[in-house]
C-alpha cells in the first residue's frame, strides 16, 4: 500500500495529458542541453520518470528528445544520477523505434550497465541480447582499468543468459566459468576498509583491516563464503557474493551436457556421462576445463556453506541467511551430481551426515526438501550397489564391533596408540588409523574424502574372519540380491545411471572381499549383467571409450577377471557400430582395434624363456572375434586381423600350449580362428554378417549363444573349404 503522499503524486502523474507531456518534456530539454545538466536537470527527470512509468499504457515523447536522451546518458560529462535517471526513463520508453545506442565501444563498466540495460529492455528485436552478452564477457575477458569494478556488470549477464542463453558461445561461457570459479573461491578474508573522510581532527593514519569473522563471531579460518561476516566488504567479497547468486542458474545453462546431443566433432571418449573420481580432487582442479573446475569450487563453496550452517548467529537475520543458503547449496550440490556423477559419493556420505543433524530440528524443515529431492536423485541406486559389494565385509565389522563392545575400557587405551600398527581385527576397531573407516563403513560417521578405495585396506585386515558364519552366511546372499538389483535397474534405469553403473562395476570389480567362492559367484552374476547393461544401453560403449579401454587393454584382467573381461570385450565387439551410435567413428574403431590386438598378442606369443599365460579359451575366441567384428567395419584393418589369424596354428601346436590346454579347447580354438579368416575372405559377406541392417539384426542368423558365432561361419567354411574325399574343379 503507497502513502497518501505517494498516491497523490501517483494520481498527478496519469492524469497529465499527452500535450502538457510534451511541453514538459520540452523543458526538461533545455536543461539537458545546458552547459552542464544539474539539480533541476535530475529532479525534471524524475518527475518525468514518474509520469510515463505511473500508466499501465505506453507514453509518446518526441522522437529527438529520446535521441537527447541517449545523447546525454552516453555522454562522459553528464552527471551519474542524470544518467541513471535517463536510462529508466528509456527502458519505460521500451519497445522503443528511435534507439541509436550500441554498447560495443563502451569501456566503462557503470555506463555499459546503463546502456545494457536499457537494450535489454528491447525484447532482443534486432538481435540486443546477442551484443550485450558479447560485449559484457569481453569486458570481463580483459583488465579492467583502475577504478572500474566487475559488479555492475554480473546482473546484466545474469539478465542475458535468462533472456537469450543460446546468445554466448562455448568459449564465452568457459571464460565465464574461469571467472566464476575464482570469485566464489579466492575472495579476500579481510574485511573491506573504510577512508577517512579527513579533518582537522582526523587521523592521517588509515585504520588495519580486520579479519572477516562467522556468524558466531569467530574469525573465519576458511575461504570467504556469502555466510562470511564483516562490517565493510571489498569488491572481490562482493564479486563472491553475486557469483553465488547466480551460480545455480549458470550450472543449469553451462554446467553440463545432460540431454544434449554431443558434438560429432568431439574426440572419441570425451564425451562421457561418467569421469573418473580422480578428476574431482582439489590438487588437481586446476588443471581442469573451466567446466568441470567451476564444478569443483562450487562444491566446495557449498561443503563450505554447509559446514557454517553448524554454527549458532549472533543474530536472528543471520540464522535466516543459514537456512536460505544451506538450501540453495543443497540444490547446487545436487546439480553439480547430475552433471558429474562422480561427485555423488562425495556428497551423499556430505548429506546424510546433515540430514542427521536438522532432521529433528523444526526450523531446518525446508532445508530437508532439497535433501530429499537429492536422495531421490541419485536412483541411491549406486549406494545399494556399493552395499551390496560390501556386505561380507559390513558384516564381519559389525561382528567386530560386537566383539570390541564386550572388552573392557583398559584394552581401548592399550590400543590408541597411533604409532603402533594394529595387529588384529579387534585392535584395529579402535586405532586411530582405521576408527574413520569403520565408521563409514558401518555408516555412523562419513567424511568427505570417504571413497570405495578407502576401504581396500579395511577389507584386507577383515580377510581373517572370511571363515566366519555369519560372513559366510552374508556372502552367500549378494549374488542373489545382485540379481534382483539389477532386475530392478533394467526396469527404471536411464542411460545416465546405465553408464555410471558400467563404469563402478570395472573399477569394484577388484574391490571385493577376499572370500574365493564370493567373488567367483559375483563376477559370474556382474559379467551377466555387464552384457545385461549394454543391452539396454548400446551407446555406453561410445560414451564410455575411455574407461573401457582402460579396463579391456589391461592383460592382468583376464586371469584375474575373466567373465566380466570376456562380456566387456563381447559388447565392444557387438556395439562399436555406427548401426548402435551414429557417434561411433572410424577412430574410435582403430583405438580399440590396437588395444585388443595387443591384449591377444600378449596371450598368444610363444615366449622361449618364458611361460605361456594361461587364459580360459573362451577369453581368447571372444578377442578373435571381437577384432574380426571390427575389422569387418574398417577394412583397412583386414590384412592385420587375417595374418594374426594364420598364426593361431602354430600357437594351438606350440608344446608350451599343448600342455596348457585340453585338447577339445585347442581344436575349438583353431575352428574359430579358420572360421574368422573365410568369412574375412569376403569382406561383403563379413560386412552382413557383423554389421546387418537394425530390421535383420535380430533374425537367427545373427544370434550368439554361448559366445560362439552365428551360423553363418560355417555356411561360409563349407562353401570355402571343400569336403573330404572331394577334388577341386
Amino acid at each position: 500500500m503507497f502513502s497518501a503522499a505517494a498516491e497523490s503524486f501517483l494520481r498527478q502523474a496519469r492524469e497529465i495529458h499527452e500535450e502538457e507531456l510534451r511541453r514538459f518534456a520540452g523543458r526538461v530539454s533545455a536543461l539537458l542541453q545546458g552547459p552542464e545538466p544539474g539539480a533541476e536537470a535530475a529532479e525534471g527527470l524524475r518527475r518525468l520518470h514518474l509520469t510515463v512509468a505511473a500508466t499501465k499504457y505506453p507514453r509518446r515523447l518526441d522522437g529527438k528528445f529520446v535521441e537527447l536522451l541517449q545523447t546525454v546518458l552516453c555522454s562522459p560529462k553528464s552527471p551519474e544520477q542524470v544518467q541513471v535517471l535517463c536510462a529508466a526513463i528509456l527502458r519505460e520508453m521500451s519497445p522503443c523505434n528511435d534507439l541509436i545506442l550500441c554498447c560495443d565501444e563502451i569501456q566503462d563498466t557503470k555506463l555499459l550497465s546503463l546502456v545494457s540495460s536499457v537494450l535489454l529492455a528491447q525484447g532482443n528485436k534486432k538481435g540486443e541480447v546477442a551484443a550485450v552478452g558479447q560485449r559484457v564477457v569481453k569486458v570481463l575477458e580483459g583488465r579492467l582499468p583502475e577504478g572500474q569494478s566487475a559488479l555492475l556488470l554480473l546482473p546484466v549477464l545474469a539478465n542475458v543468459i535468462n533472456l537469450s542463453p543460446e546468445s554466448l558461445t562455448e568459449e564465452q561461457t568457459d571464460a565465464v566459468s574461469r571467472k566464476l570459479a575464482d570469485w566464489l573461491r579466492y575472495a579476500s578474508t579481510q574485511q573491506g576498509v573504510v577512508q577517512p573522510l579527513g579533518g582537522f581532527f582526523s587521523s592521517p593514519r588509515t585504520k588495519q583491516p580486520a579479519p572477516v569473522t562467522e556468524v558466531d563471531g569467530a574469525i573465519a579460518t576458511d575461504f570467504f563464503t556469502v555466510l562470511s561476516v564483516g562490517q565493510h566488504y571489498t569488491q572481490d567479497q562482493w564479486l563472491n557474493v553475486q557469483a553465488f547468486s547466480m551460480l545455480r542458474n549458470w550450472l543449469l545453462l553451462y554446467g553440463g551436457q545432460e540431454g544434449k546431443a554431443p558434438n560429432p566433432g568431439d574426440k572419441p571418449g570425451m564425451d562421457r556421462s561418467v569421469t573418473s573420481m580422480v578428476s574431482t580432487t582439489s590438487t588437481s582442479s586446476r588443471l581442469l576445463p573451466p567446466k568441470e573446475h567451476l564444478r569443483e569450487k562450487a562444491f566446495e563453496y557449498c561443503q563450505r556453506l554447509i559446514e557454517q550452517s553448524t554454527r549458532r548467529p549472533l543474530k536472528k537475520d543471520d540464522g535466516d541467511l543459514q537456512r536460505a543458503c544451506l538450501i540453495e547449496a543443497v540444490t547446487i550440490m545436487d546439480i553439480i551430481c547430475k552433471q558429474d556423477s562422480s561427485y555423488v559419493y562425495r556428497a551423499v556420505s556430505f548429506l546424510k551426515t546433515l540430514h542427521g543433524r536438522i532432521c529433528g530440528d523444526a526450523t531446518y524443515a525446508r532445508a530437508l526438501l532439497p535433501i530429499a529431492q537429492f536422495f531421490l536423485n541419485h536412483s541411491t541406486a549406486i549406494e545399494i550397489f556399493h552395499l551390496l559389494l560390501d556386505l561380507p565385509c559390513l558384516t564381519a565389522a559389525l561382528d567386530i564391533q560386537l566383539r570390541a563392545a564386550a572388552l573392557p575400557a583398559t584394552s581401548e587405551k592399550a590400543t590408541s596408540d597411533p604409532a603402533v600398527k594394529p595387529t588384529t581385527c579387534l585392535e584395529a576397531f579402535r586405532h586411530p588409523l582405521y576408527k574413520s573407516t569403520f565408521q563409514h563403513l558401518l555408516r555412523t560417521k562419513s567424511a568427505p574424502e570417504d571413497t570405495p578405495e578407502s576401504l581396500i585396506p579395511l577389507r584386507q585386515l577383515l580377510g581373517s574372519l572370511a571363515g566366519n558364519p555369519r560372513v559366510v552366511q552374508c556372502a552367500e546372499t549378494v549374488p542373489v540380491l545382485l540379481e534382483l538389483f539389477f532386475r530392478v535397474v533394467a526396469e527404471s534405469a536411464d542411460g545416465s545411471l546405465i553408464n555410471q553403473l558400467v563404469v563402478l562395476l570395472l573399477q569394484r570389480s577388484n574391490q571385493l572381499y577376499e572370500i574365493p567362492a564370493f567373488k567367483d559367484d559375483v563376477y559370474r552374476v556382474l559379467s551377466s549383467q555387464l552384457a545385461m547393461l549394454c543391452k539396454l544401453h548400446p551407446a555406453l560403449v561410445v560414451e564410455l571409450s575411455t574407461e573401457i579401454l582402460e579396463f579391456s587393454g589391461a592383460v592382468s584382467n583376464i586371469q584375474s577377471k575373466e567373465p566380466i573381461f570376456t562380456h566387456m570385450v563381447w559388447a565392444v565387439g557387438e556395439y562399436l557400430s555406427v548401426s548402435y551410435d551414429k557417434r561411433c567413428t572410424v577412430e574410435q574403431i582403430t583405438r580399440f582395434f590396437e588395444t585388443l590386438e595387443a591384449v591377444l598378442f600378449e596371450i598368444t606369443q610363444l615366449r622361449p624363456l618364458a611361460s605361456t599365460p594361461s587364459c580360459a579359451p573362451r577369453a581368447i575366441s571372444v578377442l578373435m572375434a571381437t577384432l574380426t567384428k571390427l575389422a569387418a567395419r574398417s577394412q583397412d584393418l583386414i590384412p592385420r586381423v587375417s595374418m594374426f589369424l594364420s598364426k593361431m596354428r602354430t600357437f594351438v601346436q606350440s608344446p608350451a600350449v599343448t600342455s596348457v590346454y585340453c585338447e577339445e579347447d585347442l581344436e575349438e580354438i583353431l575352428i574359430r580362428a579358420t572360421e574368422l579368416m573365410n568369412l574375412l575372405k569376403m569382406p561383403s559377406v563379413a560386412q552382413f554378417v557383423f554389421n546387418p541392417p537394425m530390421d535383420v539384426a535380430s533374425t537367427r542368423l545373427q544370434r550368439e549363444v554361448n559366445d560362439s558365432l552365428p551360423l553363418a561361419l560355417r555356411m561360409v567354411t563349407h562353401l570355402l573349404e571343400p569336403a573330404p574325399g572331394c577334388m577341386p574343379a
